[in-house]
């Protein structure tokens, strides 16, 4: 059987190199974690909405060529994971100046679900792991003689926020469900 002149065995090894991507912990699962234990299953929802719109835009960016043109000009690339890592320290000033310094938990206010998604989607566009990943694995899947490439790019990514979204939606609701227990 074949999609977009691609293997099925190629497509679930593929699954596999994703699925253990999406469980390596890193700021998406902690963005993610946070804000579901801060503000309930509802945020966490609407912030894995912005994460995978996120992962869409490093899918189209890897399959029309733009992540290899990131990885020839290590200045762009480099800018793009300090604008991450800026992001990351300007979310974490926001958390620490909005709560005074105190350690003490105190209820954060509802963030609109616009804003969730909005954070969570520029959380996940600058997180490099995925561009790096798009890179280094695309082409190890990808057979210029089996067909438009550009396809069977869209075909990897299509199982990339399948899995990615199960595993990240299954930890918003585990989260969710943690947060409820300690109430």
């Amino acid at each position: 059987m074949s999609l977009f002149g691609m293997s099925a065995e190629k497509l679930a090894l593929f699954a596999v190199a994703v699925a253990l991507l999406a469980l390596t912990p890193g700021p998406v699962w902690i963005y993610l974690i946070s804000r579901t234990l801060a503000q309930g299953r509802r945020a966490g929802y609407f912030s894995l909405i912005g994460v995978m719109a996120g992962v869409l835009v490093h899918l189209f960016a890897a399959a029309l060529g733009l992540s290899a043109l990131l990885m020839a000009v290590p200045g762009a690339f480099d800018a793009i994971k300090l604008a991450g890592a800026a992001y990351l320290l300007w979310l974490a000033w926001s958390t620490v100046r909005g709560a005074g310094f105190s350690f003490t938990p105190q209820p954060l206010p509802p963030v609109p679900d616009r804003v969730l998604f909005r954070q969570s989607l520029l959380a996940s566009v600058v997180n490099p792991k995925v561009a790096v990943f798009y890179l280094s694995l695309f082409p190890q899947f990808v057979d210029p003689a089996g067909g438009s490439v550009l396809l069977q790019s869209l075909a990897l990514g299509v199982v990339h926020v399948t899995v990615s979204t199960v595993i990240d939606g299954a930890l918003v609701t585990i989260a969710g469900l943690l947060s409820a227990w300690f109430v």
